[in-house]
């Protein structure tokens, strides 16, 4: 089972919680109620609640009208009624609720990325990612970032980078991400190969859109610029350049 599915089961069951109690409460008062008014065994009681019909029958049969019980029974019915829409609507609420949040969440992200000029698209939000975010918002510069990994989308700090869930070589997630409106492209995965088809359909998309493509090594940077990138990095290299000039 996945994270999500775990989350949500455990939300589930925390808050389904209290409705249950109360129904099974119901059930139990129910029981001891036509027990103590009717005189009947519990297991004919139980049934009772499941076939109420049988309540009338077993009074007929005696010809009297078990006017107390019928009345018992009414209350008993009608808070099983509400007992079980208040465990629905629990359910209903945990299971999609969440979701309907997050599609509301993402039209409005949508909306105010399609109001974006001039932007950069991170494909990649791991630790490099996040450090280029991280120096062009403090230019001042729009970034929409690009994450299929649900933790790591999740951690993504909306107040400041406008997030677009999916795989970044997926043409639906750069226009998603109003690539054609897009001053630059950087793909920051961890993956050269990854990298190197987001640019292949970035500049199919977006021919005029800067490129930048990070490699593991020098043995990809011919093929990223085959492939589109007007500048390609390999930040181990850049870090041993940091620390180097900082000796």
């Amino acid at each position: 089972m996945s994270v999500t599915g775990r989350t949500l089961g455990g939300s589930l069951a925390r808050r389904a919680l209290r409705p249950v109690a109360v129904f099974l409460l119901v059930v139990g008062g129910g029981i001891g109620g036509f027990v103590s008014l009717a005189g009947i065994g519990p297991i004919e009681a139980a049934f009772w609640l499941i076939d109420p019909a049988s309540i009338s029958v077993h009074y007929q049969a005696r010809a009297s009208d078990g006017r107390e019980v019928k009345a018992f029974a009414t209350v008993v019915f009608g808070s099983l009624v509400l007992a079980g829409v208040w465990i629905g609507e629990t359910v209903l609420t945990t299971a999609f609720g969440g979701r309907m949040r997050e599609g509301l969440e993402r039209m409005q992200t949508k909306r105010a990325i399609d109001e974006l000029d001039d932007h950069v698209i991170i494909c990649g939000y791991g630790l490099f990612g996040r450090t280029v975010a991280r120096r062009l918002r403090e230019q001042g510069r729009p970034v929409v970032a690009i994450e299929r990994d649900r933790d790591t989308f999740e951690r993504i700090d909306t107040e400041s980078v406008f997030p677009v869930e999916g795989d970044a070589r997926n043409e639906a997630m750069l226009h998603e991400a109003a690539i054609r409106d897009a001053d630059a492209v950087v793909a920051a995965i961890d993956d050269s190969n990854a990298n190197i088809q987001i640019a292949i359909t970035a500049s199919g998309i977006a021919p005029d859109v800067r490129l930048v493509v990070r490699v593991g090594d020098d043995d990809y940077t011919s093929v990223a610029r085959r492939a589109g990138a007007d500048e390609v990095v390999i930040p181990e290299v850049l870090s041993g350049e940091d620390v180097s000039d900082s000796l």
